[in-house]
């Protein structure tokens, strides 16, 4: 499924994959709350403001026990490294993270070391 973002960063629209697993968790949180202009409400009915969404982030994270240093935006960086290391092309993702230039999106892709053991060396096959 095909899912438009409005008024993304720099008030641009974006069409991005939506993981069947998550629409299923996202139809299931709809029919639990039920919620009226946003997907996700406040308590009170409006928005999350930026601060509230990484008060609730360090939280989690920090009842998972995840030691290093992560913030909301960290996803972004998982994201692009996780499409990066499973082989999609690097201008595929160029587009689903939004950005205009290549380089900004290789400052996203990270690549494990796990994934950097797995390169055969031109140098075995001599």
């Amino acid at each position: 499924m095909i899912i438009t973002v409005r008024g993304a960063k720099n008030y641009k629209d974006r069409d991005l994959p939506l993981s069947e697993n998550i629409l299923i968790l996202l139809r299931e949180y709809y029919k639990k709350y039920a919620p009226n202009k946003y997907l996700f409400e406040g308590q009170k009915g409006g928005k999350y403001t930026a601060t509230s969404i990484r008060q609730t982030f360090n939280r989690v994270v920090k009842k998972v026990g995840i030691k290093k240093n992560a913030t909301p935006h960290t996803l972004r960086h998982s994201y692009a490294t996780h499409l990066l290391e499973d082989g999609v092309d690097v201008r595929i993702i160029q587009k689903l993270l939004g950005h205009h230039s290549l380089n900004t999106t290789m400052i996203y892709t990270h690549i494990a070391t796990p994934t950097l053991l797995k390169v055969k060396s031109p140098f075995d096959s001599l």
